[in-house]
């Protein structure tokens, strides 16, 4: 795929790129564009989105698809390039930690044919990097690399409550999510959850949008006793439940932590600080 001038209209000329801004700034404020709901992408989309001249995105589009950060489709378009995933793959805390728990994933998949989902804290939220699903599963809102609130996801609840006691803090004086399909959570109620998430293991959200589902997770430790991932099984609301699940989540968490180096009867019993 190569890169060749386009037919739309660019955005109104004059405008310049931010004084002092990196040129590296820039070629990522192009990629950070793209999401779930914008996957393909004109010159001027993506320089709207981007805040930049139509020019200036152009030639850094053309170095983005000759190092094959985006991809030229045959309509114009621009889609995110293959080498990327190839890149983001080379991850420890993605590629490393999914390449472990992957047998112990598709373990729990055979006994739920649902979901199985794997997750690591990327700031202040939850980046799915693995899901096994089968083809009759329910429907979910997040799909691999996406990314899923903190306090309102099960994976999310298990990441916040290992992570440092001033980022939770950060997190606990901000008003509820306005999460579809899931309740509030006041920040009370999540200092409680967050509370018994650490106590026993597992964190559980019941939600109804897009579908009704009840999701079951469990911490992943590394050797030095840090959360450094999350693990869920996602079910249909009363197919299941939660007390049968919770055992067979946890099981495998913590084999996937022994994998890592976590020695269980070493751990004081409470939780130390994840990655993030």
């Amino acid at each position: 795929m190569t890169a060749t001038p386009e037919t739309d209209t660019p955005p109104p000329r004059g405008k310049r790129p931010k004084q002092g801004e990196p040129v590296i700034d820039r070629a990522l404020s192009l990629l950070a564009v793209f999401s779930d709901r914008r996957r393909a992408l004109t010159l001027s989309e993506l320089a709207r989105h981007a805040d930049m001249p139509a020019p200036t995105a152009l030639r850094l589009i053309a170095r983005l698809v000759a190092w094959g950060a985006l991809e030229r489709l045959d309509d114009g378009r621009y889609v995110v390039g293959v080498r990327l995933w190839e890149v983001a793959s080379l991850s420890p805390r993605g590629h490393g930690v999914r390449e472990i728990a992957l047998p112990y994933l598709e373990d729990l998949f055979e006994v739920t044919r649902h979901h199985v989902l794997l997750a690591v804290r990327d700031n202040e939220e939850a980046v799915l990097i693995e899901r096994l699903s089968g083809k009759d599963a329910t429907e979910v809102a997040y799909r691999v690399g996406g990314r899923a609130p903190l306090r309102s996801t099960a994976i999310g609840l298990v990441l916040l409550a290992g992570a440092d006691q001033q980022f939770q803090e950060t997190i606990l004086k901000r008003p509820p999510e306005n999460e579809p399909g899931v309740p509030e959570m006041p920040e009370g109620q999540l200092r409680r959850t967050l509370s018994d998430v650490r106590r026993t293991g597992i964190a559980m959200i019941r939600r109804t949008v897009p579908s009704r589902t009840v999701s079951v997770a469990s911490p992943i430790f590394d050797a030095q006793g840090a959360v450094v991932a999350s693990l869920s099984i996602v079910v249909p609301d009363g197919a299941t439940p939660p007390n049968v699940l919770a055992p067979a989540v946890r099981a495998a968490a913590r084999a996937v932590s022994r994998n890592l180096g976590f020695q269980a009867q070493a751990s004081t019993g409470v939780w130390t600080h994840s990655r993030g």
